[in-house]
Parts: C-alpha cells; sequence; structure tokens
C-alpha cells in the first residue's frame, strides 16, 4: 500500500504496508448495487481500504485476479462486486470500462423510462 503526498508542487510516495498475493484470502466489495470505493482486503487480518473511485476499485479487483489467475491459480473469492465489470468475456469489458458502465446506466435508464411511459390497462 502507498501513501501519496502533494506538497509543493512536488508529489512522493512512501510505502506504508506489504502483502504477498498468496496471502490473500478474499477481497470484499462491500456493496455491489451502489457507487462505493470502499472494499476489504482479508489476510490474517481484515484491511478496509478506500480506491480514489468506484472504477479504480474494479480496476484493483481485476488486476489482483489477472495476477492470481496468471501465477498462483488458487481460489481467490471475490465478493460483493458485479462479476460483469471484473471478467474480460464480457460484452462491457474494454480498455474504456468507464465509459462503458455509463453507457449501461444509460441503458437501463431509457428502459425504464419507456416501462414508466408504457399505459397501465
Amino acid at each position: 500500500m502507498v501513501k501519496h503526498f502533494r506538497a509543493d508542487r512536488e508529489e512522493k510516495y512512501e510505502i506504508i504496508e506489504k502483502w504477498f498475493l498468496k496471502d490473500l484470502e478474499m477481497i470484499d466489495g462491500k456493496e455491489a448495487d451502489t457507487d462505493n470505493p470502499y472494499f476489504d482486503m482479508h489476510f490474517h487480518k481484515v484491511y478496509s481500504m478506500e480506491a480514489y473511485s468506484c472504477a479504480s476499485k474494479y480496476t484493483f479487483a481485476r488486476t489482483l485476479n489477472k495476477l492470481n489467475e496468471m501465477y498462483l491459480k488458487k481460489d481467490l473469492k471475490i465478493v460483493n462486486f458485479d462479476s460483469t465489470y471484473l471478467n474480460d468475456d464480457s460484452i462491457w469489458s474494454s480498455n474504456n470500462r468507464d465509459c462503458l458502465v455509463l453507457m449501461r446506466i444509460c441503458f437501463y435508464a431509457s428502459n425504464l423510462l419507456c416501462l414508466s411511459l408504457c399505459p397501465l390497462s
């Protein structure tokens, strides 16, 4: 874990904590249905984290999952994340995931609008 400092136009980074991927038991996204940057990483102890944004939280989880698949091939539990955004084989996966998330939200919103305008018989 790296802490970012910004002082007098100078950026500094300090390593606060180090973990091994092999010791990671689970990543808990806390709430899959909300735009929430908070998540927990379960090692021998639980560390509560806050990402810069919800998109960066998902990017971090995808990165850990890919590293695990490439090197450890162990069963890494990733809970309380929307699996659509974690898997590279989904229709929404691309290098520009934020735009695709916005497109999906707009798609759902337009469906809700159409449904709300339908007359009830």
